[in-house]
């Protein structure tokens, strides 16, 4: 195939990468700004770079851009896209951008599969990119009405990256499963280290510290994007972390020991139960 991946951080860069690793396919990169493309072509992740007039004979163009980028790019550049190519996203949030991409490609004729891509890092950026980012990674794969045969291309095509694992959604069961497994632990992460005693904890942490911390390095742009975008599911885990820590600080504060071992053995079990 002919793959057209607009924009090049983290994520579409290692698209390229893994598309020129693990399968012969030809890889054109397109990206606002010029260093990641030069870098792409050199270490040869892409071979060509492009222009949105690579997409009239693309048979697939991923975009690996923020949300809003994405749905203004395809806007923009629908009318370059040929029946036969099957666009995909790589976006974390759904219910914004699926309904807006299928009404694009029922009116231009292409097809639109909604992906997400359950790899990252703390680091962004074509740098931060890796052909193996995604083994043995689940990929959230949304329909949004494609006909089978493009929705199983797309799963072939995923799994040949070294994708683990693909899940079906809808967009409101992918928005959330994602606002309790990916945008909460973010949300916990930067409230975390907003604490005026962080500065000072080394030699004072250890593994927690590094667990619990870790995502609070964050592209704060594309979060707050995806945070606003999926504020419903998101307000609502939110205001269930916030329940359950109140639970935990009035046995704290009242010494109820007997009620907060409840607490904490119903925490326990919840992940005995996972297998976790």
């Amino acid at each position: 195939m002919k793959i057209v991946i607009s924009g090049l951080g983290i994520i579409g860069g290692s698209f390229a990468k893994a598309v020129k690793k693990y399968t012969d396919n030809y890889v054109i990169g397109i990206n606002r700004s010029s260093p990641p493309l030069e870098d792409a072509l050199a270490c040869g992740a892409i071979d060509e770079i492009g222009s949105a007039e690579s997409l009239k004979d693309a048979d697939m163009l991923i975009l690996g851009t923020f949300p809003a980028a994405a749905v203004q790019f395809v806007k923009d550049n629908a009318y370059l896209i040929p029946e036969k190519c099957i666009v995909i996203d790589s976006c974390g949030i759904k219910s914004q951008i699926c309904p807006e991409l299928t009404k694009l490609s029922k009116q231009y004729g292409f097809k639109f599969v909604g992906c997400h891509p359950m790899a990252g890092k703390e680091k962004n950026g074509f740098d931060a990119s890796e052909a193996d980012l995604f083994c043995g990674a689940s990929c959230i794969i949304v329909p949004c009405g494609a006909e089978q045969k493009s929705v199983a291309a797309v799963e072939a095509f995923v799994k040949k990256l070294g994708f683990g694992k693909v899940v079906y959604a809808d967009p409101e069961m992918h928005d959330r499963m994602i606002a309790f497994t990916s945008q909460i632990p973010h949300v916990v992460a930067c409230a975390y280290v907003m604490s005026p005693v962080c500065p000072s904890h080394k030699g004072f942490s250890a593994g927690s510290y590094r667990d619990v911390s870790r995502v609070a390095h964050i592209n704060e742009k594309l979060w707050a994007e995806l945070f606003l975008e999926n504020k419903e599911p998101l307000c609502d885990e939110i205001d269930i972390l916030i329940k359950n820590i109140e639970r935990i600080r009035d046995a704290v504060k009242n010494s109820k020991q007997q009620e907060l071992e409840e607490i904490l053995a119903e925490s326990r079990k919840v992940k005995e139960l996972l297998g976790e």
